[in-house]
């Protein structure tokens, strides 16, 4: 998984529909238009993060995130992570060698803070090679039931820009949202910031932020997708400073940084 500059991650999981919540729909932008609307997540709905591990929600939660892996919350808004932009520890094999991002001297680069090897994005011809295998996990996200996908790592670019460029992320990503949209999908921006405002071009429909109380970015996402953004920080003053200024508008939760299910050595949860 992969959380943002000092925590990032999760595995890859499922999940399922709000029958009680009132949901909206969204028409998809011409970027990535699907064939109907997709289902958006509540705003300022309560949130837990399972991409860790799943567990019976608390109470008052109406969306959650979890792994690919994972089976959807029953009667829940569910978010599907998937690492779409880098290598799953321990999978590099499962790539075609020609797909891992390699350096000048033709070593495999990685991100090495999560044992990662990072895929190579920069030509279009290899986006749409990667783009077919990262949206087969997409099809199961659909197939299990989850309302929207949690693609991970978008911000891979901004940790190696001798080789990666924003530009190449906003073009992968796209393919991605075009077809989590023809999948009857809503497609989550996971972190980035810095291109939020190119959420029409991208066809992504919420934020998944994690730290935007920690790094005072909340701001940058709520311009950009309104209400919509789901907030996760992993320290006492993240969440004091989320709640108290966008408590009364973004779903914000507190999860440890190894977002351990509950009954696990570690798992923390707060919320506002």
């Amino acid at each position: 998984m992969s959380l943002n500059r000092a925590v990032r991650r999760g595995t890859t999981a499922a999940a399922a529909l709000s029958a009680t919540a009132a949901l909206c729909l969204f028409v998809p932008s011409s970027a990535a238009a699907g064939p109907s609307a997709v289902e958006l997540p509540p705003p300022g709905a309560g949130f837990d993060y399972q991409i860790g591990g799943a567990y019976t929600p608390p109470q008052g939660v109406r969306i959650v995130s979890r792994d690919l892996g994972a089976t959807p919350a029953r009667g829940l808004y569910n978010l599907c992570y998937i690492n779409a932009f880098q290598a799953q520890p321990g999978a590099e094999r499962e790539w075609d060698a020609d797909l891992l991002l390699r350096d000048a001297s033709g070593d495999v680069v990685h991100d090495e803070d999560w044992d990662e090897a990072v895929l190579d994005i920069r030509t279009a011809a290899k986006r749409e090679r990667i783009a077919a295998k990262v949206n087969r996990w997409i099809d199961s996200c659909a197939d299990k039931g989850f309302q929207a996908v949690e693609p991970d790592n978008y911000d891979t670019y901004t940790r190696f820009p001798d080789h990666l460029k924003a530009s190449q992320a906003k073009a992968f990503v796209s393919l991605l949202s075009a077809h989590a949209h023809d999948k009857g999908l809503a497609i989550a921006q996971k972190n980035t910031p810095d291109l939020a405002v190119d959420r029409e071009e991208t066809g992504l429909d919420f934020a998944v932020a994690e730290e935007c109380g920690e790094w005072d970015e909340c701001d940058m996402y709520a311009d950009a997708f309104g209400d919509r953004v789901l907030v996760v920080e992993y320290s006492a003053k993240g969440l004091e400073k989320a709640c108290a200024g966008w408590g009364d508008r973004l779903s914000v939760v507190r999860r440890d940084v190894g977002v351990a299910p509950e009954g696990a050595s570690g798992h923390l949860r707060r919320t506002c």
